[in-house]
């Protein structure tokens, strides 16, 4: 309970300060709690963000791969359900893009952080390469690839995400999710629907379960 006390603190330190302006201090001011406790428990602010980055990777994980199997048995249900994790208001918040987001823009440490999530995530792209490959030939599809599309797909994720996260007010999570959507309708019209265009969300909001106390005052 600690552990995941002090990583909720270091990611909303992280939204708000980035991650050269995070410290051992920044993060027991959100947690309240010790800097002796922090030590405790990771030992260095670099252990600290390592475990804060897998936290988010497993959930992310964890949430798509409840979705893809709770999914109809289709291939284009699963990977709409993939699709749709990824906006999920638990896993699509401002303040959880802005962490992500943080950590690849660390230049020295982009291939460890990026190691650490592909160490978790690795099996969602064969996964969707495989689903698209099945609705290729289910469809008769000509000239598609499926690699090329899974990984236009993973570009389309990235994009979408990153202007929820820097355009707040003007795209919500189900019109991020549309796009991606229309992409699938343009290449397979006989699985699935272009989507309605009508706005009937919120953006992302900042808080992911419990309101951050600064963008609430």
């Amino acid at each position: 309970m600690r552990r995941l006390q002090l990583i909720d603190a270091t990611i909303r330190s992280i939204a708000k300060y980035g991650i050269g302006g995070t410290t051992m201090s920044t993060v027991t001011e959100f947690a309240g709690l010790s800097i002796g406790i922090v030590n405790f428990h990771f030992k260095s602010k670099q252990n600290l963000l390592d475990e804060t980055l897998v936290h988010l990777a497993r959930e992310h994980h964890d949430h798509w791969r409840k979705s893809y199997d709770h999914s109809g048995a289709g291939a284009a249900d699963k990977l709409l359900a993939i699709v749709d994790a990824h906006f999920h208001p638990r896993i699509c918040t401002r303040r959880k893009l802005a962490v992500w987001y943080a950590f690849y823009g660390e230049v020295s440490r982009r291939a460890r952080y990026r190691k650490l999530a592909d160490d978790i995530d690795d099996a969602r792209f064969d996964i969707s390469a495989g689903l698209v490959a099945q609705i290729i030939e289910e469809g008769g599809y000509c000239g598609l690839d499926a690699r090329s599309v899974a990984l236009t797909l993973e570009s389309l994720y990235d994009g979408a995400l990153l202007n929820l996260l820097m355009y707040p007010g003007q795209l919500t999570r189900e019109e991020a999710a549309g796009q991606i959507y229309t992409y699938l309708a343009a290449l397979f019209p006989r699985h699935f629907d272009m989507p309605a265009t009508t706005r009937t969300a919120s953006p992302a909001g900042d808080g992911a379960d419990v309101p951050d106390p600064e963008t609430a005052r």
